[in-house]
């Protein structure tokens, strides 16, 4: 009797230590085909602070999300499920190196208005990112699904509108590396407890060279918001996220969705039907009616003009994004003179020229507030489409 206890403990015993080997391999596996490796080489070139973003373990993010329970699923998009992390669809090796590639630009990014990634997990079948929590919903809810009570106000939506201004602007040269976001968007942009804007979403975004555009064989993007230029030529630039943003300005400023089945058939996209009413001298007819009444008159005009250079054709007539910011920063219509300076002055400082993808000498590495120059060339991530 005593000797059969003794087998059953031991037996018990070897499976459960065969089952942690078990466990254990099968995540070493996991993490080297997630792109473990690929990560601890993006750590050993010593770009960005990708060593400074936490690997969690898979019963961290099992606890965390009850198991990936559906009653945590906060919404559904093309690369993924959100619970509190994002749990990506991709697992096959063409895709992988997007989900790396958004690890290591969101690692180089410390900016208020970026949504903040806190870390990844690498050794489940499926790719994990962990980001702060944003729990205002997205400006795209915000604008097309506002309650007729509780509008978005015209104040909130021109702060909105700078907040990601200065923030892309912010990517375009005052990043430790130029950063192209690639995929601008309504939906892309998630607001906090306090409305304050977020930018997210950087699986396609990429750190890119001074002077020079992005070739892809595959165009990436959002129809309605997608650059025509870059959708012929297939060349992205820091002018094609200026397009972007112009659509998302229009949005703020109609109300309207940037493709509609609603409105006729040339006034479909949102683009065509704003530039062309502003042509028609039709602008007050288009505007959201919440806008209307709140906005100045002048201010609005100022601001769909803006919009529309944003929206050229030609990319070499867009305004550049810190031009954008500085125009926005100018346009507060409830602060004091003295703070629109400041805000002005903190937007230059931070997108100066001289330190950003327009300079042939040098890289922004930005800490503790401070800018500086740097002789080493910015990285460039090579592209997986």
């Amino acid at each position: 009797m005593g000797l059969g206890v003794v087998l059953i403990l031991a037996s018990y015993w070897l499976y459960k230590v065969l089952k942690k080997r078990q466990i254990k391999n099968r995540r070493e596996s996991y993490f080297k085909r997630n792109g473990g490796l690929l990560l601890h080489q993006q750590v050993s070139t010593k770009e960005g602070n990708v060593e400074k973003v936490k690997l969690f373990t898979a019963e961290e993010l099992e606890k965390a999300t009850d198991q990936y329970n559906e009653n945590r699923i906060l919404g559904q998009g093309g690369q993924g499920t959100v619970y509190k992390v994002k749990k990506s669809k991709i697992v096959d090796e063409s895709q992988l190196e997007q989900f790396i590639n958004e690890v290591v630009i969101l690692s180089q990014v410390n900016h208020r208005n970026v949504v903040k990634l806190l870390g990844c997990c690498l050794e489940v079948e499926i790719l994990l990112l962990v980001y702060e929590f944003i729990s205002g919903g997205t400006l795209s809810y915000n604008i097309h699904h506002q309650s007729e009570n509780i509008p978005l106000s015209w104040d909130n939506r021109l702060r909105i509108a700078r907040e990601v201004a200065g923030a892309i602007a912010y990517l375009h040269s005052a990043a430790s590396v130029p950063i192209y976001h690639r995929d601008i968007k309504s939906s892309n942009i998630l607001l906090d407890d306090k409305g304050r804007a977020k930018v997210s979403d950087f699986g396609t975004s990429r750190s890119i060279e001074i002077d020079k555009t992005h070739l892809t064989t595959i165009v990436q993007g959002t129809f309605g918001y997608l650059d025509p230029e870059y959708f012929q030529s297939s060349q992205f630039t820091d002018k094609s996220d200026v397009y972007s943003f112009g659509v998302v300005l229009v949005e703020l400023l109609t109300g309207e969705k940037p493709i509609s089945s609603i409105r006729q058939a040339e006034e479909k996209n949102l683009v065509t039907y704003f530039v062309s009413s502003m042509e028609e001298n039709h602008l007050f007819e288009i505007l959201d009616t919440h806008v209307i009444k709140e906005g100045r008159k002048e201010d609005l005009q100022k601001i769909a003009y803006l919009a529309k250079r944003c929206l050229s054709l030609k990319g070499k007539e867009r305004p550049t994004m810190k031009k954008v910011a500085l125009k926005l920063e100018s346009l507060r219509s409830f602060e004091g003179h003295s703070q629109i300076q400041q805000n002005i002055q903190e937007v230059e400082c931070m997108v100066d020229e001289s330190y950003g993808p327009w300079s042939a000498t040098g890289r922004t590495s930005s800490k503790n507030g401070i800018i500086s120059q740097q002789e080493e060339k910015p990285l460039l991530l090579n592209s997986s489409s």
